[in-house]
């Protein structure tokens, strides 16, 4: 691991981030919805989590994927890919930015929506591991696509599944296919921060601590992989 290079690709990012407004903008998304989800008082772990959730895939994961579509259309990524620097290297400098902004973001959407969790350990790992698993989900699309439109398009469906599936719960009684989403780590948090204010055991706790680890395990490899291929294709 190289600091040096690792602060160099933090601060060409930031340096791209701050320049392109398109991007930088949906921050506010989550936080003008928390705002105002809490002034038409929200009463439901789900109508919590909903601005909490549009964070993760409309800051971490969209601009994870826009910027490094942009650096794909400007062909840099190639030239970094070959540098010296390490695979390791090259993706910690890549999602620093995004982590930061993301923790920045998801914590104010906690503090506008009114959002006071039971246990502030707890919901600050599964956070932590959801951060995790939507900057690989966001580097993933972004290795799939060529342009920043093509990364704007392809992040949509994505955004529509793992912002509303909680809801889709609600709706599994009438169409069982629905339940599905229960395994969405967007779902998962959601049944977690409920256990923690209507009473929990160890398994209430571990399910979704795990089931989200796993959702971040696949999503690293398979954007590993295809880094790896991305380098020699």
């Amino acid at each position: 691991m190289n600091l040096t290079r690792i602060q160099a690709i933090f601060m060409k990012d930031y340096k791209e981030f701050s320049r392109n407004y398109a991007v930088s903008t949906m921050v506010l998304l989550p936080l003008i919805m928390a705002f105002f989800y809490n002034q038409t008082g929200v009463d439901s772990m789900q109508g919590y989590f909903l601005p909490i959730n549009l964070a993760f895939v409309a800051v971490t994961s969209f601009v994870q994927c826009c910027l490094i579509a942009e650096e794909k259309e400007r062909n840099t990524l190639r030239s970094l890919m070959l540098s010296p620097a390490t695979l390791f290297d090259i993706l910690l400098g890549k999602s620093l930015l995004v982590f930061s902004i993301s923790a920045i973001t998801v914590l104010l959407s906690i503090y506008l929506v009114g959002y006071n969790p039971a246990n502030w350990l707890i919901i600050g790992i599964v956070l932590f591991l959801s951060a995790v698993f939507y900057i690989g989900l966001g580097t993933l699309c972004a290795l799939f696509t060529k342009t920043i439109l093509e990364a704007s398009v392809i992040i949509l469906p994505i955004m529509l599944v793992f912002s509303f599936g909680p809801f889709a719960l609600q709706l599994s009684e009438r169409y069982p296919i629905l339940q599905i989403a229960e395994w969405l780590p967007s779902a998962q948090i959601v049944l977690l921060a409920e256990s923690l204010e209507y009473g929990f055991s160890a398994t209430d706790l571990l399910v979704p601590i795990i089931v989200i680890l796993v959702w971040s395990i696949l999503i690293w490899f398979f954007t590993i992989v295809l880094y790896k291929k991305r380098m020699v294709d």
